[in-house]
């Protein structure tokens, strides 16, 4: 019998996000319901309120989650009702193109509920990332969750969901930066930062955040950046240059997802060196680089879909790193709020008043 509980709904775009009732049905085949202990609060869920990624409205917003699984549906055997899981939008199928060469990590063809959650009218609902977890519970395949050890906060667990694992894994599974490498991270917003840890966490020698907030770049050198340059002032490719001995980083991460960003980090990289981006364009934006400049540098030019992780092994040894005092994670979370406070908290982000805001239920 499906169960009425609160969830944050996207009605229209660029209209203000409601509180309102959902219903969310018992799991069928390969499914699970997971009753939502905490929710960071993304750009993605920004972009999918104002239409930036599709149009199918309406919305159930959130997607950086953790909870305690509530019920299973028949032949689930990887989690059981009480476990403690983070959401995760790769549950890998084990049958595409990518899952059969070995690289699960690319899966192409990653598993969501086949059931749909609705408003109380019967309005379909789609969960923003195949997740929608602004809400006391939630509908989601099996496969998109991920156990790790319940001692950790689930504020903190929940932003491994997205933002924190994409920036970490850009630096790590995407860009490869190891020992001594020199990187460079343009944009410091929750993913930058995230890669400025994954940077530090890999060995790297030098890293340079580069933003046009002096108050991301004073988080960005809390959370281990070595130099930090403020574009709005100085050219950062110079720096970036002086700063590498002339040669430019070895590797360079765009964490805005704007065309003028990505040029700086293409020019701001040696030879041979690799981009890699993980900002997140909007369908309009278009790229020009000279073809001579891509062919005379070599190297790298990545993109990075969700820090190329596979949850079931990164998840987990992110907490264990975590809990060993490693890494803090706990220093990404600005505030938490309460889930009638996700638009407050959606103008709190686009001022860049937040690294991340954290709807606690």
């Amino acid at each position: 019998m499906a169960q009425e509980v609160r969830g944050v709904v996207a009605p229209g775009k660029n209209e203000p996000v409601r509180l309102e009732t959902i219903l969310v049905p018992d799991p069928g085949p390969g499914e699970a319901v997971v009753k939502i202990q905490a929710c960071g609060v993304c750009h993605t869920d920004l972009h999918y309120k104002q239409g930036g990624i599709t149009d199918e409205f309406p919305f159930l917003l959130g997607h950086e989650a953790a909870g305690v699984v509530e019920s299973v549906g028949d032949g689930v055997t990887d989690v059981a009702p009480g476990d403690f899981v983070i959401l995760n939008w790769r549950a890998v199928c084990g049958a595409c193109r990518a899952c059969l060469r070995g690289r699960p990590q690319y899966c192409f063809d990653t598993h969501n509920a086949r059931q749909k959650m609705t408003l109380k009218d019967g309005t379909e609902l789609t969960p923003a990332l195949g997740i929608g977890a602004f809400a006391d519970k939630t509908l989601v395949a099996s496969g998109q969750c991920t156990k790790v050890d319940p001692e950790v906060s689930p504020a903190v667990a929940g932003l491994l969901g997205c933002g924190v694992m994409a920036g970490i894994g850009a630096a790590i599974n995407t860009g490869g930066v190891g020992r001594g490498d020199s990187v460079a991270v343009i944009g410091c917003g929750g993913v930058g930062n995230a890669a400025v840890v994954g940077a530090r966490l890999a060995g790297a020698s030098r890293i340079v955040a580069v933003d046009i907030d002096d108050r991301k770049l004073d988080t960005a050198k809390s959370m281990g950046a070595t130099h930090t340059v403020n574009s709005r002032t100085t050219d950062p490719v110079e720096v970036i240059r002086e700063l590498t001995g002339g040669f430019g980083a070895d590797v360079v991460i765009e964490a805005v997802g704007r065309p003028e960003t990505y040029r700086q980090a293409f020019y701001a990289r040696d030879l041979a060196g690799t981009v890699v981006l993980v900002g997140v364009p909007t369908p309009e934006m278009t790229l020009e680089l000279p073809l001579l400049d891509v062919f005379g540098r070599g190297g790298a030019l990545k993109s990075s879909w969700y820090g190329d992780c596979l949850p079931s092994r990164d998840f987990p040894m992110l907490i264990d790193l975590h809990q060993q005092g490693r890494i803090d994670l706990g220093a990404f979370v600005t505030e938490t709020i309460g889930i009638g406070d996700v638009e407050q908290a959606f103008t709190r982000m686009h001022a860049g008043d937040v690294l991340r805001s954290v709807v606690v239920l």
